[in-house]
């Protein structure tokens, strides 16, 4: 597969697809737009893109196709008026969707004649173009490497293998861990709060305190994968002594205990199995269960 002459077409001019035309247009790639609402093309065209008038005339104009739709609907719908246009093109979806739905896209794509690559943006508008956003990529190995040095230029990119939903569970795997981290942490600004400190004060506390967290992390991840639980946070016996208090202290102060309920739970059967002496990683074995 050979890339054109540098050429890009971008379908939907939401924030983010807008911000990643200009980033195209401004480093001097020929770039042709099509958003559903024609006046959305305006500034780009001022800044030196070209507007389609319709998806299929946009995507004829270059080999490199990127998506920036809505939803997964909106993406369904868009490819829908595209039979026949895309074949010999190279797709790149840049829209949030499930690991089944790049697969699904990915299908289509090949019935179509056209080479596919999911993406997932990891970021906002305004770092498009800097390192400071990612895009995790996966689909069609020889798409990416013809076209990797003009991804490049949308920030860091990566590539996760020819399954074209692995990016979308890396995106949607990081995305989780935030919330989840970021729920905790909001209970226990609760309860910090209910004991009449200073939040802001304890939030720059733990926000230097949790530089320890990904040298852990990396460790964990290795005992999972190997199935080897060293006592990472220290033995299950001494952690779960904790519980008990942390648990009595949220109920004291009607703060969410749920999770707190849910680590004991996980301690205390892993120690009747008898792992007392690993530590929190094992518990991902209960999860597996």
């Amino acid at each position: 597969m050979t890339t054109d002459n540098g050429g890009v077409t971008v379908l939907g001019l939401g924030d983010m697809g807008s911000a990643i035309a200009q980033v195209f247009v401004e480093r001097g790639h020929p770039t042709t737009v099509w958003n559903r609402t024609a006046s959305r093309s305006a500034p780009l065209v001022e800044s030196g893109a070209t507007a389609a008038a319709t998806a299929a005339e946009a995507v004829a104009a270059n080999t490199l196709v990127v998506v920036c739709l809505l939803d997964g609907p909106a993406v369904d719908e868009v490819l829908g008026s595209l039979d026949g246009a895309v074949a010999g093109k190279v797709l790149v979806n840049l829209t949030s969707g499930s690991p089944a739905q790049g697969r699904a896209n990915e299908r289509w794509a090949h019935e179509q004649g056209a080479a596919y690559l999911d993406g997932k943006i990891m970021g906002d508008p305004p770092y498009v173009g800097t390192p400071n956003i990612m895009f995790p990529f996966s689909g069609s190995r020889d798409a990416f490497q013809a076209h990797e040095p003009v991804l490049r230029e949308l920030g860091t990119i990566s590539y996760h293998g020819e399954d074209a939903g692995l990016a979308a569970v890396e995106f949607m795997a990081q995305v989780a861990v935030s919330y989840e981290l970021l729920i905790g942490f909001l209970h226990t600004l609760k309860l910090v709060q209910a004991e009449g400190v200073d939040v802001a004060e304890f939030a720059g506390r733990i926000a230097d305190s949790i530089a320890v967290h990904p040298p852990l992390l990396a460790s964990m991840g290795k005992a999972v994968k190997n199935g080897d639980h060293g006592p990472d946070l220290g033995s299950l016996n001494v952690q779960a002594a904790l519980m008990d208090d942390m648990i009595s202290h949220r109920d004291s102060l009607g703060v969410d205990a749920v999770r707190m309920r849910e680590v004991k739970e996980l301690m205390d059967r892993r120690i009747a199995e008898g792992h007392g002496d690993q530590g929190f990683s094992s518990l991902f074995e209960l999860l597996a269960k």
